[in-house]
């Protein structure tokens, strides 16, 4: 084991539990962030027989108290080298004018100011590291609009340019940046966007056959592809956006 902790969100399934597996097995100490469930209790299992040391705690991004809290539970962490802003939400996949307001906002929350709030909280941990390294997963929908997917395209295109002002504002403290889209992946999201209704998401039969077409990615294939960016990745990348298709 070395010195290095990274913190992963949305840690207990899909692309962040692949990248939490991926992390320890480098020798790293990872912390499991995700609500709270019994996918996060086996996820930190699963990590922790890889790299003992490592931890969950259940957090709710769409949740201000909790975030808090998981601010305060980390006070005795000397210092962070690495984030992983992994978790987001693609709810509600309903036109603009359709989709309630609270669903809407929830979204917003999650992908993009709870991820403000939980790293600015962990400033002082980022800046005890020699060199902390952040990762924000981003997504195709950051570069286009999607029908009923106004939420998700306006978030992760936020997203793409919090990371770019984190990495302009955080290098006078060895803080870098980088955004990687990791294409089409076999998650949860991707189900939850096929079972969508045509009349809400016109385009739905289009991922249907993504995934009977078997054009979607294993998480584990893709934490392998990321994995080297996420834990190496320099000055001179920072501010930068990736492609996993393109590594």
């Amino acid at each position: 084991m070395d010195n290095r902790t990274y913190l992963v969100t949305g840690a207990s399934k899909g692309i962040g539990l692949a990248i939490a597996k991926s992390l320890a097995r480098d020798g790293i100490q990872v912390i499991l962030l995700a609500r709270q469930s019994e996918k996060l209790e086996a996820a930190c299992e699963q990590v922790k027989s890889i790299s003992s040391s490592s931890f969950s705690i259940a957090c709710d991004l769409a949740s201000y108290e909790s975030i808090d809290s998981t601010i305060q539970s980390l006070q005795r962490i000397d210092s962070i080298e690495g984030i992983v802003h992994n978790a987001g939400t693609i709810t509600p996949i309903q036109s603009m004018f359709d989709a309630e307001n609270e669903a809407w906002e929830r979204n917003i929350q999650v992908n993009i100011t709870g991820v403000q709030r939980l790293t600015k909280g962990l400033y002082s941990k980022m800046k005890a590291s020699n060199h902390c390294r952040v990762t924000t997963i981003s997504s195709g929908a950051a570069l286009r609009p999607l029908h009923s997917w106004s939420a998700y395209c306006i978030s992760k295109a936020g997203l793409d340019m919090w990371s770019r002002c984190l990495a302009e504002e955080g290098v006078k403290d060895g803080i870098t940046s980088i955004a990687i889209a990791p294409g089409i992946v076999n998650t949860d999201m991707q189900l939850e966007i096929r079972s969508s209704n045509v009349d809400d998401f016109p385009m739905v039969e289009s991922f249907v056959g993504y995934h009977r077409d078997g054009q979607l990615t294993n998480p584990d294939d893709v934490a392998e592809k990321l994995h080297d960016l996420i834990v190496n990745h320099t000055f001179e990348q920072s501010g930068q956006r990736y492609d996993v298709r393109e590594l």
